[in-house]
C-alpha cells in the first residue's frame, strides 16, 4: 500500500485545531519522576512495561498523526515515510511533522532505529514491523528498544493476536499511547472528539433498505487487492451508511478475484490513493477493463477518491468517514 485537495486539507485542518492543542503535558504532578516509572500498557495481546520514551520514531503517517494528535511533538525524534504515503505537507500536523526529523523515505529497518538512538517505535505488524526485514518488537526488545503495534494490525499478530473493529482499534491506540506517555486526559478528550464526530456522521446515514454496496479498489489488475473487514475503509463505509461488498472476509488488505467484483455489483467504488499508485490510472483501468466497465459504479462515474492517510490506522480516519458520509448522502438525495 497505505476528493479533492482543498477539501481534505479543509476538514482536516478544522480537526487539527480541536485535536492538536499545544504540546502535551504528562498528567502526573510529579513530571520527571513518572517519566521513569514504568507503566504496564497492551501492545496488540501482550501487556509490555514502558517508561515515558524521548526519542519516538513513528512509520507512516498514522504512526505520526497518532502522536502529534496526542501533543507528543517534543517526544517524537523523527518519521519514516515510504513512497506509498503522499506528502507531510498535506496533514493537518504538517507544521508538528516540521519539527522533527525526516529519517527515511523508504521501509523501515532495525539499522535505522539503532543509528536514531530510538527508544521507542511504533508501526503496524506486517507493516513497518517484519519478521522477512529483521525488525519486530521482540527483536527491538532484546536491544532495550520500547515498541508500539497499531491495534488494528493486531488480527493476525504471532502469539499475542487482537481483535477489534478497525475505528475501535484507532480508540484504543490513542488510550494507549496517552498511558504510555502519561497524558491520559489528553487522549480522552481526542478520542471523545473522534467518537462525537462518528456520531454525527452515524446520525446522517441513510437508513431503511438495502445499505449501498461499495468496493474499494487498492491496486491490481489481474486480481484487485481490496480491504476486508479489519481495516479501517469498512469502518468507514459501513458507518456512512454503506456495505463493504467483502465484509464477509475475516482479513484486512487482500487480494480477491474479479468475478467476485463483478457479482457484488458495486454501486460505488472507492478508490484508494496514495504515490505511488495515483487515483486517475486506477480509475482510467476501471473504465477500460473487460471485467470492469460494466459495473453499476463505473457506469454511472461513481468514484470516490480516499487519501492514503485516510485509509490507513490514524486520527484521519475519521477525515475519510466525514466526506465519505456527505457524498453519499448526495448519491443518494
Amino acid at each position: 500500500m497505505s476528493h479533492t485537495r482543498s477539501i481534505a486539507l479543509a476538514s482536516a485542518l478544522a480537526a487539527a485545531l480541536v485535536l492538536s492543542g499545544c504540546g502535551a503535558e504528562i498528567d502526573s504532578a510529579d513530571g520527571a519522576e513518572a517519566s521513569e516509572k514504568k507503566v504496564a500498557v497492551k501492545r496488540c495481546g501482550e501487556s509490555v512495561p514502558y517508561k515515558v520514551p524521548q526519542r519516538a520514531v513513528a512509520y507512516e503517517g498514522g504512526s505520526a498523526d497518532k502522536l502529534f494528535s496526542l501533543g507528543l511533538t517534543e517526544h517524537v525524534h523523527g518519521y519514516v515515510m515510504p513512497p506509498a504515503n503522499p506528502p507531510v505537507s498535506e496533514s493537518p500536523w504538517a507544521s508538528e511533522y516540521a519539527k522533527v526529523k525526516m529519517l527515511s523515505d523508504d521501509l523501515l529497518n532495525k539499522e535505522l532505529v539503532v543509528e536514531a538512538e530510538s527508544d521507542f517505535v511504533v508501526a503496524g505488524w506486517n507493516s513497518g514491523f517484519s519478521d522477512q526485514r529483521g525488525i519486530t518488537p521482540k527483536i527491538l526488545d532484546k536491544l532495550g528498544i520500547q515498541s508500539f503495534m497499531h491495534t488494528e494490525s493486531c488480527f493476525n499478530y504471532p502469539g499475542h493476536p487482537e481483535k477489534v473493529t478497525p475505528f475501535k482499534a484507532l480508540y484504543t491506540d490513542l488510550e494507549r499511547l496517552g498511558k504510555i506517555f502519561r497524558v491520559e486526559k489528553k487522549a480522552d478528550r481526542v478520542v471523545g472528539d473522534l467518537k462525537r464526530r462518528v456520531a454525527a456522521v452515524e446520525k446522517k446515514a441513510p437508513t431503511g433498505g438495502e445499505r449501498v454496496p461499495v468496493f474499494l479498489y487498492d491496486s491490481g489488475t489481474d486480481q484487485p487487492f481490496t480491504a476486508g473487514s479489519q481495516v479501517p475503509p469498512n469502518d468507514i463505509i459501513k458507518s456512512a451508511g454503506g456495505r463493504n461488498v467483502f465484509d464477509g472476509l475475516d482479513e484486512r488488505w487482500t487480494q480477491v478475484n474479479w468475478e467476485a467484483v463483478t457479482k457484488a455489483e458495486p454501486e460505488v467504488v472507492i478508490i484508494f490513493d496514495y504515490g505511488d499508485q495515483p487515483a486517475k490510472k486506477k480509475i482510467e483501468f476501471l473504465k477500460k477493463s473487460p471485467h470492469t466497465k460494466e459495473l453499476p459504479a463505473v457506469k454511472k462515474n461513481n468514484f470516490f477518491v480516499l487519501d492514503y492517510n485516510e485509509g490507513i490506522s490514524g486520527p484521519r480516519n475519521i477525515d475519510g468517514l466525514e466526506k465519505f458520509g456527505k457524498y453519499l448522502g448526495e448519491l443518494k438525495s
